[in-house]
């Protein structure tokens, strides 16, 4: 799964996402992975941590070319947040890219709304930085 992501942010971005994290960030309670399966094949991924008191940050969303528009990135995103609300986390931040139209149209769908840019990725001028309080 994260040789096919970052393969799609090459094709997307110009290359692989350099954004700096460490598998110790996702470790309840101050986050979680989660995989999706489709017949014993992983074809979704997601993760959120921890950035501060009662604030997470969604991380490396990704569905295979073959699932996207099945629903997978929805189902993900929800139980990611549900997980994160779980762990005392209130609202939530994310990082993409306007070379990503798709994920800016889910997230806002699902009511992530325009934050200042922040992160590894602030100063770059293509960013498009999302958030939303939780339930």
């Amino acid at each position: 799964m994260i040789r096919r992501l970052q393969e799609l942010y090459t094709r997307i971005y110009g290359g692989p996402d350099g954004s700096p994290i460490h598998e110790a960030e996702f470790v309840p309670p101050r986050g979680a992975i989660a995989i999706g399966y489709v017949d014993g094949e992983a074809v979704a991924m997601g993760a959120w941590r921890r950035v501060g008191e009662g604030r997470g940050e969604l991380k490396r969303m990704f569905v295979d070319d073959r699932h996207r528009g099945t629903g997978h990135s929805r189902t993900l995103l929800h139980w990611l947040e549900d997980s994160a609300l779980e762990h005392g986390v209130s609202s939530m931040i994310l990082e993409t890219n306007e070379n990503h139209p798709e994920a800016i149209a889910l997230y806002r769908s699902a009511g992530y709304a325009d934050i200042p840019n922040y992160g590894h990725y602030a100063n770059n001028l293509k960013t498009v930085s999302l958030g939303r309080e939780l339930r």
